[in-house]
């Protein structure tokens, strides 16, 4: 097993800077983020052939990021070796090395971490980073996330009594996969107590593994979530987590408040990508706090200007301020975001940010030639979710005038919500002035999951 990239020195120093900044008054923040913003936009413009051309002649310490150009990813994996700062990197050899299995979170070249994204959006991506830009996701993971359970953090301050989970696509170079082992290898003492199981398996089967586990710590997405709190209700798991952490997929209110009562435990829920692996993470009042410090997102509209405070974009734009060697500058995220303008009870100055999913699925129903609805697929969601009480689900649209609602809830459980879905989902359509959709249900189906074990819950088809 090949060590894990790590740079100890560096480690210490941004865990300390991410501690101070933590609770660092706006102007600190603020600061902070405009100096690593130059130090980013300088290393661009001398070691990436893409940034020195669009930058040549400008001074970096004066340029606002509203003046670049906003850049996507298929633009950027289509002119890899110009974008990225190493000339070593060759997105050919990169993909030769995320199909092969077998070297999930080994250095490539010695000294980089590479992991891909699912190609949820579009066309799969690979990201790459050093031990610099590794220093800064660990110790956001580490020090931001929210302590659940304040009196057993001081019993056990590092967690040795815990037997955690997470719950994945545990066969590719995903983000959260390769964070995992990379883990496992920087401390050996985590390899009898963090385990990894495969959602991609036969659900008895994960929850047989699961069982034997009874694991104290949960991770994993919000929809496998919901799926383990409906099996958990029915009786047909008994584990009793004292924490479960989600993320990489919208949290609705809804959906936490069914995964806690199921499993009597409270959820902390964070938001980041495979481009940022931790941009935001939950205080204690639920809130999500963007980690500005070294990561900026801009809301904006369909025309890409930024929009202010309390208005969610048509997409988001980031810009990463710790990876000097693969520049996402004013990148398109795909979500929807919005930045709120008060200031949270927690008493941190870190922004307030409300995710609204990715902006790039619509849903067109009602018949050619005749009027035609677009819907947002969390609309949907929502109205499955809070009308219905049905978490479990997909909602897949089959023509213009069809759509398949399926559960994996087996039986009359199975049953029964599936004809709650379909009688506020016909309502929620008529009354938007959808006419004539059918909706045809099917229960104990294991969900369709993507590569990287995200189960999209709304799939747009024909419309």
């Amino acid at each position: 097993m090949k060590p894990a990239v790590f740079d100890s020195w560096h480690s210490c120093s941004v865990a300390a800077d991410v501690l101070i900044a933590s609770r660092a008054d706006p102007d600190a923040l603020a600061d902070r983020q405009a100096r690593r913003l130059t130090a980013l936009l300088t290393a661009a413009a001398q070691q990436s052939p893409l940034y020195r051309r669009l930058l040549h002649g400008q001074d970096p310490a004066r340029l606002r990021l509203a003046d670049l150009p906003i850049m996507r990813k298929t633009d950027l994996m289509r002119q890899f070796e110009d974008w990225v700062t190493d000339p070593a990197l060759r997105l050919d050899a990169l993909r030769r090395f995320t199909a092969d299995r077998t070297r999930i979170a080994d250095p490539y070249l010695d000294r980089y971490v590479v992991w891909e994204s699912s190609g949820s959006s579009g066309e799969p991506g690979v990201f790459v980073q050093d031990a610099a830009a590794m220093a800064v996701y660990d110790a956001l993971e580490a020090l931001r996330r929210p302590v659940l359970q304040p009196l057993r953090r001081l019993v056990d301050p590092y967690g040795l009594g815990e037997r955690m989970a997470f719950i994945g696509a545990i066969d590719g170079h995903f983000a959260s996969t390769v964070s995992i082992e990379r883990l496992r290898r920087l401390n050996p003492m985590l390899s009898d107590r963090l385990f990894s199981l495969s959602f991609l398996q036969p659900i008895e089967q994960l929850l047989a593994e699961l069982q034997a586990l009874a694991p104290t710590v949960i991770a994993t997405y919000p929809s496998a979530a919901a799926l383990l709190a409906g099996e958990r209700m029915a009786g047909r798991i008994a584990v009793d987590p004292g924490e479960i952490w989600t993320g990489g997929e919208d949290l609705s209110t809804g959906m936490r408040e069914f995964i806690e009562t199921a499993f009597g435990c409270r959820v902390a829920n964070s938001y980041g990508a495979s481009e940022f692996l931790a941009l935001a993470s939950e205080c204690e009042h639920g809130r999500l706090h963007l980690n500005s410090d070294w990561a900026i997102l801009e809301p904006v509209d369909a025309a890409g200007r930024v929009l202010p405070a309390g208005e969610t974009g048509a997409t988001t734009l980031l810009t990463n301020l710790a990876n000097h060697l693969q520049p996402l500058i004013r990148y398109d995220l795909g979500d929807r975001v919005s930045l709120q303008a008060q200031p949270c009870a927690c008493g941190s100055h870190l922004p307030v940010i409300a995710v609204q999913g990715r902006s790039d699925a619509t849903l067109r129903l009602g018949r050619p030639g005749r009027r035609q609805v677009d819907l947002l697929p969390l609309a949907l969601a929502t109205i499955l979710e809070d009308e219905a009480g049905l978490f479990d689900f997909q909602l897949v649209q089959q023509g213009p005038c069809n759509l398949l609602l399926r559960t994996g809830l087996r039986g009359e459980a199975g049953d029964a919500a599936l004809r709650r879905g379909r009688k506020a989902l016909g309502a929620f359509l008529e009354h938007q002035g959808a006419e004539g959709i059918q909706i045809h249900c099917r229960h104990g189906e294991a969900i369709h999951r993507g590569a990287s074990g995200k189960s999209p819950r709304v799939v747009v088809g024909t419309g």
